[in-house]
């Protein structure tokens, strides 16, 4: 069983980054780029783009500037099964960024006077039973409606209207509406629903008729699971567990991620949709600005806004928005900024998790800002030496375990165990909170201490059998989430997972069962290994093996293993 819910997460873009794409009066000469197709983009952002390519980032990037195609580029693999490439043609889901589309219909229905943003969301929907009906709509769109957790058991749950409305209305509030802040994918979907009742018309048929026709009449992308279907090329995803992601097929109800997920389009699409939004020409001016003026302070300089994140100029010398959508069981991730002041836009996606649209933007960000070098990614492996040798399993002193194998030239070490989880991938500065205090949500979940848990402990019994008791495994903490790993006793045998929560105890992503949490290392040379990271964004440790013995360095000292078979 796996939980899969969009995620988003607001991107760090530069100005400078942008800049960087100008390709002077003449425009970007057409080339051609190691693995992709014909791109269109300056000579050195190509450069630095196919560098991360050779390092594994596998995607698609559209940049414009007041509606003008600046850079238009494509690496990697869209299909690695057949070999086939990425284009500027492929198409990808948007995950998250589809909230933005959910946003804007909302706003669309406003200046047809069918609709209020302080309309009480009981008074449209007056089937809709809890707390969220005091919601009003202007709440749900900026994730203030005190609705916590998820109304379906994954992406791929088949889920009607009816049901989708009667399980957000049983979700267990956080707060009274407006009284504080959480991200929530059901405030997108009640909005999705909301669309519906108030155009008279489904929400796919509306969006697809009101918000994904172009200016010029072509029409930006359509939904990944059925209709309007997503014309094109699909990249094929691939998870973190080595996985294939889904690429169509499900046959629906799709209310699950109705309204918070579901979008597909090329980059070049969703770059022209968002210039098209911001300039007046999907929805009127005011309805653009009202979209883009921030609204529920997120602190550090980020405002939550309909449907985006903006970012104050002070941060990086000129406001912008951004929004990011990713993870599930598509293996997709997007990105997507606007920059106002320059009328410029960005829109990149990746099937491939080692480097993410994300990750590969935060890398080359800050030089570009500071018109230093283009940072390249970590070096090639330099002399692993016999890896057959090391091959096998060490455990700690303290119980814990790793078992070590080896592929390609690399490494592969999974950690069993706390005390093992901890040494491999050691508390970062996380985004998402304390662990500790992670670890003490998910226990509370699980002991079903909560509505939601309650609920997730009778999922857990129907795939699994009767529940025992439930141990924690480890946590590994990265960017903006959380993971926190246990063991559950299912009948007689046990059984590993790991959830995501947030600060509410909600779930926001799990898998059940799980395989332990591993981390691949190439050698770095005097009989070291590092971790496959290109972009920096991973645990910071080092391997080495000595006298039979796995030893995991980092900057708080050193955990040896020794070898046991």
């Amino acid at each position: 069983m796996r939980k899969s819910f969009p995620a988003i997460t607001a991107v760090v873009l530069t100005t400078a980054t942008l800049a960087a794409c100008g390709a002077g009066p003449d425009g970007p000469r057409p080339r051609q780029a190691a693995g992709t197709a014909a791109t269109r983009c300056d000579h050195r952002l190509d450069t630095a783009f196919g560098a991360w390519a050779r390092a594994g980032f596998s995607g698609s990037i559209a940049i414009l500037k007041g509606g003008r195609v600046e850079c238009l580029a494509a690496y990697g693999t869209a299909d690695d099964a057949t070999g086939r490439p990425n284009t500027p043609e492929t198409v990808f889901s948007i995950g998250s960024v589809t909230k933005a589309f959910t946003a804007a219909a909302v706003f669309a229905l406003v200046e047809e006077g069918r609709l209020s943003l302080d309309d009480r969301v009981g008074r449209i929907l007056p089937e809709l039973d809890g707390a969220v009906a005091k919601a009003t709509v202007r709440q749900l769109l900026l994730h203030t409606s005190g609705l916590n957790g998820s109304h379906g058991d994954g992406d791929y749950e088949p889920l009607d209207r009816d049901a989708a409305l009667a399980a957000i209305g049983a979700l267990e509030p956080a707060f009274k509406p407006g009284g504080g802040y959480l991200y929530s994918n059901a405030g997108y979907t009640l909005l999705a629903l909301i669309v519906e009742k108030a155009s008279g018309r489904s929400f796919r048929a509306y969006l697809a008729a009101r918000l994904l026709r172009l200016p010029g009449g072509r029409v930006a992308g359509g939904f990944w699971e059925g209709e309007p279907a997503v014309a094109g090329p699909r990249a094929i995803g691939r998870l973190d567990n080595g996985t294939t992601g889904r690429s169509g097929g499900f046959g629906g109800p799709y209310w699950a991620t109705e309204g918070n997920g579901g979008l597909a389009m090329t980059m070049r699409d969703l770059a022209t949709w968002t210039h098209a939004l911001f300039t007046g020409r999907l929805l009127s001016r005011g309805s653009a600005e009202a979209i883009g003026r921030p609204g529920r302070d997120l602190g550090g300089g980020r405002s939550e806004t309909p449907g985006w994140v903006a970012f104050e100029k002070s941060l990086f010398g000129e406001p912008f928005l951004a929004a990011a959508g990713g993870g599930g069981d598509v293996g997709h991730n997007t990105t997507v900024a606007w920059i106002p002041g320059q009328e410029r836009v960005v829109a990149i996606s990746a099937n491939a998790p080692k480097v993410s649209a994300e990750d590969l933007l935060r890398a080359v960000g800050p030089a570009l800002l500071t018109g230093g070098p283009l940072p390249t990614p970590t070096g090639a492996a330099r002399g692993g030496g016999d890896l057959a040798a090391i091959v096998g399993s060490y455990e700690l002193e303290t119980g814990g375990s790793f078992d070590v194998s080896t592929a390609a030239g690399k490494v592969t070490v999974s950690a069993t165990g706390p005390d093992a989880v901890t040494a491999l991938f050691p508390p970062s500065g996380s985004t998402a909170g304390d662990p500790r205090g992670h670890d003490e949500r998910v226990l509370a979940l699980l002991a079903g201490r909560t509505r939601e848990g309650r609920k997730e402990r009778a999922s857990l019994a129907a795939a699994l059998g009767p529940l025992g008791g439930v141990t924690l495994a480890g946590t590994v903490t990265g960017g903006s989430e959380v993971r926190t790993y246990v063991t559950i006793t299912a009948g007689t045998r046990p059984v590993l997972g790991w959830y995501a929560v947030n600060e509410r105890g909600g779930v926001e992503a799990a898998e059940v069962p799980a395989k332990p949490p591993e981390l691949t290392f190439v050698a770095s040379g005097d009989g070291r290994y590092r971790p496959d990271d290109p972009a920096g964004t991973g645990p910071r440790v080092s391997l080495s093996f000595r006298d039979r013995n796995l030893v995991v360095s980092r900057a708080d000292g050193e955990s040896t293993a020794r070898r046991t078979g």
